[in-house]
């Protein structure tokens, strides 16, 4: 069952009332619990009413819960959404898992549009598989804030990108979500040829419309891999079109910040490094509220490696190597100068990986695979260990994408390979570590 509880947190609310692992979580105060959201929601308030379904699978009884308000329960569940996952129903133009080669794990392959996601998670959707209920629902609990991939606000140009009959009409859903105090914090995937140029112009246009409901709007490219066979025919995102985009989107962006007071859309680094122009200071990313999603990420990561750099002046690094990909590559290099200035006797290099995997278009460094870095690094001089960006990796593990792992790369190449968390302090942590 869906609501099964299969532990219970030690010293929890729910731990103290009784509640056991092994029971079925059926009601709170009355209302079914259907699944995440609603446990979240309804277990909010600190004296609460518990319907469970005992192990025996028929037994039910009542169990009063008393908490301090907004205290967890403390339940867990089989499934994190306590339901199935809702899938996509798009056929989107650029999708990057449609560009994946076969044989790779499947749960890379997963395409979720879910919007509990979305408010739990950070993940981006289209809104196409969202019902009434749903949209009735989030309102009611005033779930927020939504992440949605609008990419064009167009509705016909929209139905033609996410290849779904219901992608343009999605798109009065938010209005519903600013009329009920929803905020948004949207995303808008150029391709070059479709929803750039003045397309683009409308779609930041119509999402001012929409401000202070629509917090935020990331302008990125589109990735494209070399397995593109069979799919919709998309350009690259060449120098002269990610300067095309800065120039619509900056000067948008300037007449908010003076209209509004904030700039309300940015670029994402990617951007700036295609169009060969410098990256901005931090000051311009404000709250770096899309951070993840590579809004200002590489500009912080350089501010905060400069801010921790006094501390390590006159100190001597055992020899290492940075691996990296083709996009961050030339912005290490100017760090380790900096930092060879600083320090005594610095010996590190950055090691720029050629994605060879998805195709040698995909230059960021979380993308890089375990193969390609042992078939570039192998035979050579690294020193006494290599640094990575940690989000090579799947979360808390060591496992890259292609199912290589810390161990073997490390066994492959002859050194130790360290994950470096996204944090230009982190960095110099990792290179200063006895």
């Amino acid at each position: 069952m869906a609501s099964k509880i299969i532990s219970v947190d030690a010293g929890s609310p729910a731990e103290r009332a009784g509640l056991q692992a092994g029971e079925v979580l059926l009601q709170i105060d009355g209302t079914a619990i259907r699944d995440v959201l609603d446990y979240k929601f309804y277990s909010y308030d600190a004296r609460l009413m518990l319907k469970v379904l005992e192990q025996d699978g028929v037994t039910m009884r009542e169990v009063r819960v008393r908490k301090r308000e907004g205290e967890p329960l403390g339940l867990n569940f089989e499934h994190y959404l306590m339901d199935g996952m809702k899938q996509c129903s798009n056929k989107c133009v650029f999708c990057f898992i449609d560009q994946l080669p076969k044989g790779m794990r499947k749960t890379l392959y997963v395409k979720d549009d879910d919007a509990r996601m979305s408010f739990l998670m950070g993940n981006y959707i289209s809104m196409t598989n969202l019902s009434e209920a749903d949209v009735d629902r989030i309102l009611r609990m005033h779930i927020s804030p939504v992440n949605i991939s609008v990419q064009t606000t167009n509705p016909e140009l929209r139905v033609k990108m996410l290849q779904n009959k219901r992608a343009g009409e999605a798109l009065r859903i938010m209005d519903r979500f600013a009329e009920g105090g929803i905020t948004m914090n949207c995303q808008l995937v150029v391709c070059k040829g479709l929803n750039d140029g003045e397309e683009l112009r409308r779609s930041l246009y119509d999402l001012k419309k929409l401000y202070p409901a629509v917090n935020t709007i990331s302008v990125v490219p589109f990735g494209m891999t070399r397995h593109r066979a069979g799919l919709y025919p998309l350009e690259a995102t060449d120098r002269a079109c990610a300067q095309a985009i800065l120039d619509i989107v900056e000067p948008f962006a300037e007449e908010c910040r003076q209209e509004l007071g904030t700039r309300l859309a940015w670029c994402g680094d990617e951007l700036y490094l295609k169009a060969e122009r410098p990256l901005l200071d931090t000051a311009y990313y404000e709250e770096f509220t899309q951070f993840e999603n590579g809004i200002g990420m590489l500009p912080l990561f350089m501010e905060e490696f400069r801010l921790a750099l006094p501390d390590y002046a006159g100190r001597t690094p055992r020899p290492f190597t940075i691996a990296t990909g083709a996009a961050a590559a030339p912005s290490m290099r100017v760090l380790l100068d900096e930092a060879a200035a600083a320090c005594d006797n610095l010996k590190g290099a950055v090691a720029e990986i050629r994605n060879d995997f998805f195709g040698p278009l995909v230059s960021v460094a979380g993308l890089i695979t375990g193969q390609d870095l042992v078939a570039q690094l192998r035979g050579r001089e690294l020193g006494e260990r290599v640094l990575i960006s940690a989000n090579m990796l799947r979360d808390g593990g060591d496992v890259f994408l292609d199912d290589y792992t810390l161990p073997q790369v490390a066994e492959a190449i002859g050194v130790p390979v360290i994950p470096v968390e996204i944090d230009g302090a982190d960095l110099l942590a990792k290179i200063f570590e006895d």
